[in-house]
């Protein structure tokens, strides 16, 4: 685990509910409930394929709706949240200490890992993908690139003194050459099928051409031998 400041410590383990939905520190209680159901739909892990950090988020949301939908718990929260940012040493800025990927040349589907640092930070966002820990690891296929290339930025952000260190890194494309499509498609015909009414026997997709191809033969001989007689 990657060494953490005690004051990067003391200040992460404050969450800010408001930023976690979105909306401002004055804001209604309608406009929590507004939020909510915005983000929650957005994150909930049904779907998104019961991916890790959806449902981290959307766990995130819930919590911070629990604490700001009740008045009380709210009203504790807004005073240890001002207690705290007064008591916390926000004259340094924040700042990136790492960010870097195990590629920076990739194919369609390949897998990709990032970690990240941060120093100073008590939001931090990851994007495309959205709020993270001041310091991590996320695996994730790349399914799309725009141009040839995938960009990932790294945000994080002192909210008390206003300000944002942002860094980024920059995937391109590779594109696979005929030799390496061809070997990819003839891999496929000869790999073993799920196994399907259709398919019971999970049979090679060349195997099932082959049988094709020779029932068409079949019928083709037995429909010119019935012309012939």
């Amino acid at each position: 685990m990657p060494a953490i400041t005690n004051s990067l410590f003391l200040y992460s383990s404050m969450k800010d509910y408001y930023y976690f939905l979105g909306i401002s520190h004055d804001a209604s209680e309608e406009d929590i409930k507004k939020a909510y159901r915005k983000l929650s739909l957005k994150y909930h892990p049904d779907k998104n394929q019961n991916d890790d950090f959806f449902a981290d988020r959307f766990r995130e949301i819930q919590e911070a709706y629990e604490t700001l939908s009740d008045k009380s718990r709210r009203y504790a929260y807004d005073q240890n949240l001002e207690s705290h940012q007064k008591s916390f040493r926000y004259t340094v800025p924040p700042s990136i200490k790492t960010f870097s990927a195990n590629k920076i040349h990739a194919k369609k589907g390949e897998e990709i890992i990032i970690t990240w640092q941060t120093q100073n930070a008590d939001v931090v966002k990851v994007l495309p993908f959205g709020l993270e820990k001041p310091y991590g690891e996320r695996i994730f296929k790349i399914t799309e690139f725009k141009e040839g290339k995938f960009q990932i930025l790294l945000h994080a952000t002192n909210s008390l003194l206003h300000k944002t260190a942002v860094q980024g890194i920059t995937i391109t494309e590779v594109f696979e050459s005929n030799t390496e499509k061809f070997k990819d498609k003839a891999e496929e015909l000869f790999k073993s099928q799920p196994r399907t009414v259709a398919n019971p026997y999970g049979q090679p997709k060349v195997m099932r051409i082959i049988v094709a191809v020779i029932l068409l033969v079949l019928a083709i001989y037995f429909l010119v031998s019935s012309f012939i007689n």
